[in-house]
């Protein structure tokens, strides 16, 4: 297989999904308005259908820089907390985890509270509300230590609340194209999102981790111990320069792709994923560090084309959100929405590099039931390629196959009459029990 492309997602712009999710007007528009807005409603259906990638871009939404960046640098921050203090911070702001956060090893930090609809739909003058130049006052400058989680849940919220309005009207896009408000109704019964701020760890932030001191302690203790620990870990990234732990650029995986991921190959089983662009940091030191731009103009986040059995790494511009289709919508659209199948994974110089995004999981209520009639359950993702189909097997690489065991096929996960519920818990069963093959997800 080669070099994996570039992807550059299709980019909605923020006031074209508004107008075409919203109920028709009296308003004069004239004929060309009407038709360049059918166009995009097209190519939305092309790029979440079966042909397409199965993620699109959504820029120029209002105000929403100013929260992004308010948020997302807190993820590394709590990934690095000392266990004791991040869980009288999370306990304090109604957020949990995902992640096994006492396991030293862990690559990924996750943070994860439900965001409810009722609560959002009180935020109907959104527009207006994300205009304020700083919707949580002073708090931007403060700079105390002691001070910079105070606000964590109602960043959390607003974003999360505008990221759930985003995919809600992508939803009634789809639903308008594709007849009758499916997809719409089944976010709306489910009463609930769950919003995740995911930290991607670099090997600094692993050596700062493995070393910790673990326990309470004066400043001046703690002082003292981050000048000693500084030195430690740079005597250690020294040692390790050149290796392939630092990053020197020689490990190369199947298809010229990195042989090293922040998270395993996986479906979200939900109906939409929405993310925001990541912020990524280099960190030389424990305290400093800085941002800079996606390495090589990507996002990190690599799509499988089952279409042309290849890897695309996506592209995502500067404050821009991404919504992503998850198998719930491939399966209530009948197929008419086709789910991606994805990775996220570590640059080739990875040392100091890590990574920050919040992503918003929108998925049906818990007892909505699913049926498989009249959908052709096995097209699904790698199923066209990889389930069962031995004619098609010698033109598969070793990538193709590696996935292929590692994503266990939506036919042994699915059964006609199921809830959402039996789908996710057979779906983390297989995705993570067993041989736990996506351990480092």
């Amino acid at each position: 297989m080669e070099e994996s492309e570039l992807l550059e997602p299709f980019e909605l712009h923020y006031s074209d999904l508004i107008l075409l999710s919203s109920p028709p007007t009296n308003d004069s528009v004239s004929s060309e308005e009407l038709e360049r807005l059918e166009a995009v409603k097209r190519t939305i259906l092309e790029t979440l259908g079966p042909e397409g990638p199965g993620l699109l871009s959504i820029t120029g939404v209002p105000s929403t820089s100013l929260l992004r960046r308010n948020l997302l640098p807190l993820a590394r921050k709590l990934a690095l907390l000392d266990h004791g203090r991040r869980k009288l911070i999370l306990k304090n702001h109604n957020l949990g985890s995902d992640v096994p956060l006492k396991n030293p090893d862990r690559i990924v930090s996750s943070f994860a509270m439900h965001l409810k609809y009722a609560e959002a739909q009180e935020h109907n003058n959104l527009a207006d509300k994300l205009n304020n130049d700083d919707p949580h006052g002073s708090d931007s400058e403060v700079e105390c230590e002691d001070n910079e989680f105070k606000n964590l849940a109602g960043r959390f919220k607003e974003l999360g609340y505008c990221m759930m309005e985003l995919g809600l009207r992508v939803a009634k896009i789809c639903d308008k194209a594709i007849g009758g408000q499916e997809l719409e109704r089944s976010l709306m019964e489910s009463g609930t999102a769950k919003g995740r701020l995911i930290h991607y760890h670099s090997f600094l932030d692993n050596l700062v981790i493995e070393n910790s001191c673990g326990k309470k302690a004066s400043s001046k203790k703690v002082a003292d111990f981050r000048q000693k620990q500084e030195v430690c870990l740079r005597s250690k990234l020294k040692e390790l320069k050149g290796t392939n732990l630092v990053g020197n650029g020689n490990e190369r995986g199947p298809c010229g792709n990195q042989g090293n991921l922040w998270q395993q190959w996986h479906y979200d089983y939900g109906i939409f994923t929405v993310l925001t662009a990541p912020m990524f940091r280099l960190s030389e030191s424990i305290a400093a560090d800085q941002e800079c731009p996606c390495p090589d103009g990507n996002s990190c986040l690599q799509v499988f084309d089952s279409n042309r059995n290849r890897v695309l790494r996506v592209k995502s511009s500067p404050e821009s959100f991404i919504v992503q289709v998850g198998e719930s919508a491939d399966i209530l659209s009948k197929g008419k929405l086709r789910s991606t199948l994805h990775c996220v994974s570590r640059p080739e110089k990875l040392g100091t590099l890590s990574r920050d995004t919040f992503v918003v999981f929108l998925q049906p209520s818990w007892n909505k039931t699913f049926s498989i009639s009249d959908y052709a359950i096995g097209h699904s993702g790698l199923g066209a390629n990889l389930e069962g189909n031995s004619s098609t097997e010698h033109e598969l690489d070793e990538l193709a196959k590696r996935i292929r065991e590692i994503v266990p096929p939506l036919s042994s996960r699915l059964k006609d009459g199921m809830t959402f519920a039996e789908f996710s818990r057979e779906t983390t069963k297989q995705y993570y029990g067993g041989r736990g093959l996506q351990s480092n997800s």
